[in-house]
């Protein structure tokens, strides 16, 4: 393996999407949400490609109010049809993005005649090749993916910074927020846009299929390890950032045990490093890891299935 500057760009770039997506992720996952961050990934979409055909270029600026009014609408579409309709919250996101996500393929591939956009980057990513699309940053080169990704991680830990009591109260237990004066509903949207910001900025990097894992694996992973929160955001920023070192390396190597003499997909490794790290953590979590619990079923008879269960009820 011939590591090159070119390798340490991508791995920054992998480093940067990644742990942007797992920071609003940890709330997502904290609040059963899970299925909303691959809801929006998907209806992102059609703001997206309404964004490029209204504009023509694939400025930064319109790309974000276009996935942020989709991803906006999405939650909102979802609500409506959850509670109007009295229909299964998870079967009104299936509605939502799978209708949007098809629209917004249909616009993307009328728009490729227009805009230099690939239906198979918004999906797949390209971040093997954001080191070819370098800027100047005063007497530095670097690419202008590092820029964007890091923007957004940046953009995401001010606002988990400046709103954590209220985000966290809000993930755990609206109802006492609603109590304390907070916004539940306020607090959901602006998650909502953070994770269609997020979203859209992955695309170039990872594509909208990939992001899903990192929004969900990392924060999930935490979860089986500890939990404060603060703790949580920590633990699912490193299994992030490991996950994106791994996979990289692994595009270069793993091919290789196989008799193949190219590369693999980078994108395709993050999101199998993340799957490794977590079922790593599944297995071994000291409280919650499979073989902590069968250890402790084996030798504590109060928690084996076979126990006699008390009769009569508790005070």
């Amino acid at each position: 393996m011939n590591w090159t500057s070119t390798d340490t760009w991508i791995v920054v770039v992998g480093m940067l999407c990644a742990v942007a997506c797992a920071l609003p992720g940890c709330f997502l996952v904290l609040r059963k949400m899970s299925m909303m961050g691959d809801a929006i990934s998907h209806a992102v979409l059609p703001g997206v490609a309404i964004a490029f055909i209204i504009t023509g270029t694939k400025a930064s600026v319109p790309m974000f109010i276009g996935a942020a009014a989709a991803g906006v609408l999405t939650a909102v579409f979802t609500q409506w049809i959850s509670k109007l309709g009295n229909v299964d919250r998870g079967a009104a996101m299936g509605i939502v993005f799978t209708t949007l996500f098809a629209i917004g393929l249909i616009l993307i591939r009328r728009a490729a005649d227009h805009v230099d956009l690939h239906p198979d980057c918004v999906l797949y990513g390209s971040i093997e090749f954001t080191p070819l699309d370098m800027v100047s940053l005063g007497s530095l080169s670097i690419p202008r993916a590092v820029l964007v990704n890091g923007g957004a991680l940046l953009t995401n830990l001010i606002i988990i910074v400046a709103l954590f009591k209220e985000m966290k109260v809000c993930a755990f237990d609206p109802e006492l927020a609603d109590t304390l004066g907070y916004s539940p509903q306020l607090m959901h949207y602006l998650l909502m846009t953070m994770v269609a910001v997020t979203t859209v900025v992955a695309f170039e990097s990872v594509g909208s299929i990939i992001v899903i894992a990192m929004l969900i694996v990392p924060p999930a992973t935490a979860l089986l390890l500890t939990h404060r929160m603060v703790t949580m955001l920590l633990i699912a920023s490193v299994v992030a950032a490991l996950s994106a070192v791994i996979g990289h390396i692994s595009a270069l190597i793993v091919p290789g045990w196989f008799g193949q003499t190219s590369s693999t997909s980078t994108s395709g490794m993050i999101a199998f490093a993340a799957g490794l790290l977590f079922t790593l953590a599944w297995l071994f979590s000291p409280s919650e890891g499979i073989l902590a619990n069968t250890f402790k079923r084996k030798f504590d008879p109060a928690l084996s299935a076979d126990a006699p269960k008390p009769s009569g009820n508790r005070a």
